[in-house]
């Protein structure tokens, strides 16, 4: 086990973001985040050195191909990214700058499967390297990025078939990192996995209204950290610019950006939905020693896989979705959502 670090400080961004349509529109939000961060910064390290920046999904692109519905080929030629790539080196300039890991979501290609763009969740380091990727794998029906389900073969080819494959955590000098994006936060399966594989910070970024206001966010948030004995930095967005520059903006996720500890306390949030940050400390020696000595607590020490695989020996969610096509719309990812419920109800773990 590599030795624990200092504790430090972690910041979670809570940005305002504009809804770009072109690829060139992508640096005026990095501006903004840039801004954040050096406000941010300048506060936080009054209390202990700033090691860990969390920014939330869409702060970069926004949500086009989500509200317009665009198809997936005309977004991968006008605003996916390449991850390295000129928009992250800004973000890998206030990693060196400030001797920190910035950990952030774009929506990107690939190297090794071309024809598709993912929802990536990239860690960078303080050197400016981009060491971390895992694509997002639970979207729901009106997100048109692919998922490694929904091209399985393809993905187990190019990428192999362990927990590294799609649930990768990264051995860092101030604790493991996973990380999640929206919606599969939803589900206890995803933090799991990066749990068993490792991780003792789970990123998990960003959420919407109503599911913020109604409490869905912040339940999410502290179960998966207590669940699996990990911290979890929680980044959502300020207010957004759907339209023309001259639109006012719009509190579409909520905020209440947060962090919390190993045994699902709140340590630290920013309850207003505006351009705005919050802060505080990681301590993962502790984190360690809890899940070391705990008796209650530590969970993933007393899991019974032999029963709990039983769960899951029967497919719910069609694979290979995406496999012939990625040009599907909305209507055809409810459509399988249809289909899984469907499923469900012909086994009768569901009533009509």
């Amino acid at each position: 086990m590599t030795k624990a670090p200092a504790p430090y400080c972690a910041l979670v961004l809570q940005p305002a973001f504009k809804n770009v349509r072109s690829r060139t529109e992508i640096m005026e939000n990095i501006e903004n985040v840039s801004l954040l961060i050096d406000i941010a910064i300048w506060m936080a390290e009054t209390e202990l050195p700033v090691r860990l920046i969390a920014i939330p999904e869409g702060v970069l692109q926004g949500f086009a191909d989500e509200i317009f519905d665009m198809k997936h080929s005309d977004y991968l030629k006008t605003i996916a990214i390449d991850i390295p790539g000129p928009e992250i080196e800004v973000l890998a300039r206030k990693a060196r700058q400030y001797n920190t890991y910035i950990v952030c979501q774009a929506r990107g290609t690939d190297n090794k499967i071309k024809g598709y763009y993912f929802n990536w969740a990239f860690v960078i380091d303080p050197n400016g390297e981009v060491i971390h990727k895992a694509a997002k794998h639970q979207v729901y029906y009106k997100e048109p990025s692919t998922t490694p389900h929904d091209i399985y073969d393809k993905w187990v080819e190019a990428y192999g078939n362990s927990l590294n494959s799609f649930f990768p955590v990264t051995d860092t000098d101030i604790g493991r990192i996973g990380t999640l994006v929206c919606y599969e936060g939803s589900f206890p399966e995803t933090a799991r996995a990066l749990a068993m594989n490792g991780a003792e910070i789970i990123y998990r970024c960003s959420y919407a209204e109503p599911w913020v206001g109604r409490g869905a966010w912040e339940i999410q948030n502290r179960a998966r950290a207590l669940d699996n004995t990990c911290y979890v930095v929680a980044p959502n967005l300020g207010p957004c610019v759907i339209g023309a520059p001259t639109s006012p903006p719009i509190d579409l996720p909520g905020g209440k950006s947060m962090m919390i500890n190993y045994k699902g306390e709140i340590i630290a949030s920013h309850k207003g939905g505006t351009n705005a940050y919050t802060s505080g400390v990681i301590d993962i020696g502790a984190l360690r020693h809890y899940r070391q000595q705990s008796g209650i607590g530590g969970w993933l020490k007393e899991i019974k896989s032999e029963i709990y695989s039983l769960i899951y020996q029967k497919p719910v969610y069609q694979k290979n979705l995406l496999h012939d096509s990625a040009d599907k719309l909305h209507a055809d990812r409810h459509a399988a959502q249809r289909r899984g419920r469907d499923e469900l109800n012909k086994r009768g773990i569901w009533i009509e």
